[in-house]
């Protein structure tokens, strides 16, 4: 599943396509969707805004559509009525006069007049979005104290979206070992600076994965072994996907393993329970 950064840069992509742009015309693959066609074309596009994993088009009468790409949604952004040659089921088209922006294989998505969008079941849950909102560290510190989430296993409470949004599995264990946490720990195990390099770590790595495109190792780092011709999956992270490679900080072995039933990847001695 993309994760929050990956979302935003495909947010991007259909913003640059749409926004200030009149809708000329849409597609809905969902009966219950078809009858917004007429109420939605002819209104212009204001914006495109993110909330972890769920999208919103902004338009100017009005209305916003929600979409949530789940595991297997994909945004195409074509010039108009330019259709790409794939086995997927297009869900959604938006088309100006001269781009289209295509949505396949999702099935999350609605038309929501623009107050029904905070008490949606999704939106009105989910935490903070770092690439749209503006949320310090002292915040992100406080949301670790808070009843809610302080004896939750860091381990489990990275996934959860209402913590922080768009936080999926390679950001968890990169997370992780950017602040030193071993993945037993909660935030209440932890000291007052480790909560502070936690939050760094949290808003430092999503923001530099959107800025490149998914690397959060260092970037200096990543492009001397690019340099010297290693796979890009090899240096894109940390931790993430090198289980038997060595650390980049101390040398150990990277390990694997499964926590709230996915793979979580972290160094044992960087990531120490000392």
């Amino acid at each position: 599943m993309p994760e929050g950064p990956e979302i935003r840069r495909a947010a991007d992509e259909v913003e640059r396509a749409l926004k200030n742009k009149t809708v000329e015309d849409i597609y809905f693959a969902f009966p219950h969707l078809e009858d917004y066609g007429d109420l939605l074309m002819g209104s212009i596009v204001t914006r495109v805004d993110t909330k972890g994993k769920a999208m919103l088009i902004r338009l100017d009468n009005g209305y916003t559509i929600y979409s949530h790409n789940q595991l297997y949604g994909k945004w195409y952004i074509r010039n108009t009525y330019n259709y790409p040659k794939t086995n997927r089921q297009l869900r959604l088209a938006i088309h100006n006069e001269n781009k289209s922006a295509l949505l396949y294989s999702a099935s999350d998505i609605e038309v929501l007049r623009d107050e029904e969008v905070p008490r949606h079941p999704f939106v009105s849950k989910v935490g903070p979005d770092l690439l749209s909102e503006e949320v310090s560290v002292d915040e992100l510190m406080e949301r670790m104290k808070d009843k809610r989430f302080r004896n939750r296993k860091w381990s489990i409470l990275l996934l959860d979206q209402g913590f922080v949004a768009g936080i999926g599995n390679y950001l968890r264990s990169e997370i992780m070992f950017v602040a030193c946490i071993h993945p037993s720990f909660r935030p209440v195990d932890c000291t007052e600076k480790q909560l502070k390099k936690a939050a760094y770590s949290i808003k430092d790595l999503v923001r530099q994965s959107y800025e490149t495109g998914g690397i959060t190792n260092d970037l200096d780092l990543a492009q001397k072994l690019k340099g010297q011709g290693v796979k890009r999956s090899r240096y894109r992270h940390w931790v993430f996907n090198r289980e038997g490679g060595s650390c980049f900080i101390c040398g150990s072995e990277i390990e694997k393993v499964v926590a709230a039933s996915r793979r979580l990847y972290y160094c044992p001695v960087c990531q120490g329970l000392e």
